[in-house]
């Protein structure tokens, strides 16, 4: 009964905080304007509202969705509320293989699977340099992911340096590396949506597996959890997650940190509710993340990423000093 009060409050959160961000933007539309873009009227403001507005917010919550659903599973399945897309270095190997791709000229529906494909190499990488010398643990996970994530950047920064074709948009590869929500057509959002849709699907699959995580793995193996599959299941469909996300807004931290380890302390650690709850509350962060970045310094914008950033970091410190987590 709480899970479906906190869900409906949340989606219903989701629904205003997405009319908002429709309605207000860096170019002042009035409201009667705005709900007739809507309805598709032929000016200008039209295009402002559907061509850009409208599915910049869907895709800011597609994203905030992704990662935070992608956080909830990283930190189910490693036991420790410090794991994410963006310290795993998923995200890393993610934004490597979609810059890789605009530098090879790819249209904007192969940039997403671009990008899952450097996810899915990224974790594969870390779960295996994890496992050297025998048992994997967090802390093996972790350093694997910062390690991968500098060697990512590093690749990322040579390739803008010598790539005629990123030089001549240099500017905004940048920013989009430091978290921009940039949607360039229709069809690059539905290819996204499409591949969120598949690993929500399998992330609420997987969730009750999870749960066995929770005493550690000889516990799990011993529910009769198939440990191996399961592992590569929930790192194949946090990659999936964070290539779609990474495809159209880059580098986000904290979504995936925050907010599944905040929505713990209202429903505790069984991961299929907090799956469905993060979905709308991811979408809401970004969403008003993103709202955020078009109009604090306007006509400028901001990356998302120092938003997310900006509020993230002090928020995670307040949980974790209300959780008494020394995380070392």
């Amino acid at each position: 009964m709480r899970t479906a009060a906190v869900v409906a409050i949340l989606v219903i959160g989701l629904l205003l905080s997405a009319a908002v961000a429709i309605f207000v933007g860096a170019v002042a539309i009035s409201p009667v304007d705005v709900l007739g873009a809507l309805l598709g009227s032929d000016t200008t403001n039209g295009t402002i509202i559907r061509e850009l507005r409208l599915p910049r917010v869907l895709g800011a919550a597609l994203v905030g969705a992704a990662l935070a659903a992608a956080g909830a599973m990283l930190q189910g399945l490693l036991r420790n509320p410090l794991a994410d897309p963006f310290v795993t270095g998923t995200s890393a190997g993610a934004s490597l293989g979609a810059v890789l791709a605009v530098a090879l000229g790819a249209s904007a529906t192969i940039v997403p699977l671009a990008s899952f494909a450097g996810a899915i190499v990224a974790i594969a990488v870390v779960w295996r340099l994890a496992r050297l010398g025998g048992r994997t643990t967090v802390l093996t996970v972790l350093l694997a992911g910062v390690v991968l994530t500098s060697f990512a950047g590093a690749v990322v920064t040579f390739v803008l340096v010598s790539s005629d074709r990123l030089a001549l948009r240099l500017r905004a590869v940048l920013g989009w590396l430091q978290g921009g929500v940039s949607v360039i057509s229709w069809s690059e959002l539905a290819v996204a949506a499409a591949v969120v849709m598949i690993g929500l699907t399998a992330a609420l699959l997987l969730a009750p597996r999870i749960d066995a995580y929770a005493f550690g793995e000889d516990t799990a193996a011993a529910l009769g959890i198939d440990l191996e599959r399961t592992t590569a299941g929930v790192l194949a469909t946090t990659a999936l997650l964070t290539g779609a996300a990474v495809s159209i807004a880059g580098l986000i931290g904290f979504v995936g940190l925050v907010v599944p380890h905040a929505l713990r302390f209202v429903l505790g650690a069984t991961h299929r509710r907090l799956v469905l709850a993060s979905l709308p509350a991811g979408a809401i962060v970004l969403v008003l993340a993103d709202l955020g970045a078009r109009t604090l310094i306007t006509p400028a914008e901001l990356p998302v990423g120092v938003i997310t950033g900006l509020v993230g970091a002090p928020f995670f410190l307040v949980l974790l000093v209300r959780s008494r987590q020394v995380i070392v």
